[in-house]
């Protein structure tokens, strides 16, 4: 079964962590210092905040899947749409480890289509991994956004190369 999935950036996330918890009437099933999720089932939605980026406001939209058919079948249908894919495979990112793929629309909207495999301890081990080897900050974040030099090499922010990026940090 699939969920719709958002995730937005916010300034103050005890604030905004108060004023979700009241809006869903119900508890971030995972909160950690820059971060915290709703799994929601009325409606479906894993809808997820954090502090990882610029302005305010809404980063990506997304699906969620159960199991990896569903989410070939979601990879079949980006390719249809005739917008970039961008396959990622296994990945960390958001305290999570991964499968997924990215797929932008005509107007630039990212979306993300995504299997949780696992939870992990940290946002992204890519990131701890490029911190512990001195890459600079801007290089080791999960989703930095990527410049036009890194996005055809190595896309870092995890989203297809024409995805609008609103500050460094940002992540799924």
């Amino acid at each position: 079964m699939k969920r719709f999935h958002v995730h937005a950036h916010v300034h103050d996330l005890q604030a905004s962590i108060a004023f979700y918890s009241r809006l869903f009437g119900a508890a971030p099933s995972r909160v950690e210092a820059d971060y915290a999720k709703w799994m929601l089932d009325d409606p479906r939605i894993n809808f997820a905040i954090s502090t990882r980026g610029g302005a305010p406001g809404v980063d990506h939209l997304g699906i969620q899947v159960d199991d990896a058919a569903e989410l070939a079948e979601l990879k079949a249908r980006a390719a249809a749409a005739e917008g970039p894919v961008l396959d990622e495979g296994e990945t960390t990112c958001c305290y999570a480890r991964s499968e997924k793929h990215w797929v932008t629309d005509p107007q630039g909207i990212a979306w993300e289509h995504f299997h949780t495999l696992d939870s992990i301890p940290v946002f992204s081990e890519r990131a701890v991994a490029a911190t512990a080897a001195t890459v600079p900050a801007a290089a080791s974040a999960c989703c930095a956004p990527a410049t036009a030099s890194t996005a055809a090499a190595a896309p870092v922010r995890g989203k297809p190369v024409g995805v609008a990026v609103k500050s460094a940090g940002g992540c799924c």
